[in-house]
């Protein structure tokens, strides 16, 4: 078909006119961008993910203290025979958009790689947070306002398997409960249910459609401790994303819907970022062997490298009782050597300028004043692993201004208490703006620095086809946030027409 361009002569339109006229335009803008972020919802391909704490933001002692809870957490969880063996934390660095039920509502949820059980604060809680300073409306989830929700009584498989056998007690009418009580005096305590799940299935470059899948998760019926109401940046829960059957990503792979892999790039720069399910073929990612019989993502660290000199460390020192490896986990802020590694590494970093003067802020940090370009004379520190995988972590990753100073953010394990004394936890200071990839169908675990701004590709496993799933910044405001806006427009535009 031919076009032709017509030309029309129009004079300058009245000042009135041309008001209407911009508010109008304003109001299709809204409107469109509302509509966009209502299509944006949730995925087995991909997770819209957000920050809940912009990298070095807050004082030293909140990310220090935001740590220890974390690690007690991960670390001390006692599985009692009610309960299962998740690790559920809220206090990690980043949480998603999902649906659940029918009809579905939206919950936000922290994604956490240390977490097993999935589970969400329940209309039967009188504990649990009703409001949250991270800009986000909280939802109670209630089993009767599901057509798609059901009990999971406590003879069910998944019953016997989180409990390692039947419950004592027993019947065929009472529901699976759960109870999870963790190191800081913090639980969690409810019962099991499943309901339809929904997230964004990738389904071309950079476009995703609704899908489903049924999912047995937890009802959080008690709350205590930083879990309860008294936790101003809260969540609707926990979306878990660990090794075991019952976590999110077994269950799905468990259906045939995705396969056991799952990949996140974390935007230290920007925030939010790219948390995709699937193989991802681009970019390439090398990877190492996780330690098996663990209950985290734990890999088998070889040397360190400071600058271009290695540390001598002793060939056994990650091999110690049954702690062994080193810990991969998103959800802490720092990271953690023990202390015949920190001290040396420390040292060389402090040794490259003479001259400095260090002190002790927050009896956990050591800080010192320096008014260069901290690439320019610091080392690179580089973890080395089996298969000859390297992680580097440059100096303006590990050093970060405070108060006209800048302070080193490893941490030293040996100072801590007897729970976590020489433990070596690797959290986002090394690895943001890295695409971390977790393939439990071959037991491996891989990264490399990545723009987690831009995109990946992942490869659909039932054409074959190959799409690019771009990174997302959840906003904290819901869509329906704008009808306010939406109405004041209108009512200018209807007075503007009557003047």
């Amino acid at each position: 078909m031919i076009s032709s361009i017509v030309y029309f002569p129009i004079s300058a339109p009245p000042p009135r006119f041309m008001l209407l006229l911009f508010l109008t335009a304003v109001l299709m803008v809204v409107v469109v961008v509302s509509d966009s972020a209502a299509g944006a919802a949730s995925n087995p391909g991909v997770f819209n993910v957000k920050y809940r704490y912009a990298r070095l933001q807050g004082s030293l002692l909140a990310l220090k203290e935001h740590d220890d809870r974390r690690q007690l957490r991960i670390l001390a969880g006692i599985d009692l025979p009610l309960g299962g063996s998740g690790r559920p934390d809220i206090l990690g660095l980043y949480y998603a958009k999902i649906g659940i039920g029918t009809p579905a509502k939206s919950y936000y949820v922290q994604v956490d790689t240390g977490s097993d059980i999935t589970w969400v604060n329940c209309i039967q809680c009188k504990e649990c947070p009703r409001k949250s300073s991270l800009g986000i409306e909280l939802t109670l989830y209630n089993i009767k306002e599901s057509n798609t929700g059901k009990l999971v009584p406590c003879d069910e498989e998944f019953c016997y398997q989180i409990n390692g056998g039947p419950l004592s007690g027993c019947k065929a009418n009472m529901s699976c409960p759960y109870l999870e009580i963790y190191g800081d005096g913090s639980s969690t305590a409810g019962y099991f249910v499943k309901d339809v799940v929904q997230y964004d299935s990738v389904s071309g470059d950079l476009q995703t459609k609704t899908a489903n899948g049924s999912v047995i998760f937890g009802c959080g019926a008690r709350q205590s401790g930083d879990l309860d109401s008294s936790n101003e940046e809260a969540l609707d829960g926990i979306l878990g994303f660990g090794k075991a059957n019952s976590s999110m990503i077994s269950q799905l792979a468990s259906t045939g819907r995705v396969k056991k892999i799952f990949a996140h790039c974390l935007d230290g720069r920007n925030g939010g970022g790219i948390f995709a399910i699937g193989h991802v073929v681009q970019p390439k990612v090398n990877m190492t062997p996780l330690v098996p019989n663990q209950p985290h993502y734990n890999v088998n660290m070889t040397a360190v490298q400071v600058g271009q000199e290695f540390l001598n460390v002793p060939a056994d020192l990650f091999q110690v009782g049954d702690r062994k490896g080193a810990i991969i986990d998103s959800g802490t802020t720092l990271a953690y050597l023990p202390e015949i590694i920190y001290e040396p590494l420390v040292k060389k970093i402090i040794s490259q300028e003479p001259g400095l003067k260090v002190n002790i802020m927050h009896d956990n940090y050591k800080c010192f004043q320096y008014s260069g370009r901290v690439d320019d004379v610091f080392p690179n520190v580089t973890f080395h692993f089996e298969n000859s995988v390297i992680l580097r972590v440059y100096p303006h990753d590990y050093l970060f201004p405070h108060e006209g100073s800048w302070c080193i953010g490893w941490q030293n394990s040996g100072m801590q208490s007897r729970d976590r004394r020489n433990l070596t936890l690797l959290g986002d200071l090394v690895l943001s703006n890295k695409l971390v990839l977790y393939d439990l169908e071959n037991q491996v675990i891989g990264w490399t620095e990545y723009n987690c701004s831009s995109s990946i590709q992942v490869k659909d496993e039932g054409s074959g086809t190959v799409h690019l799933v771009g990174s997302h910044y959840l906003s904290s405001a819901s869509p329906l946030d704008t009808s306010f806006l939406v109405m004041l427009l209108l009512v200018l535009i209807i007075t503007l027409l009557l003047l």
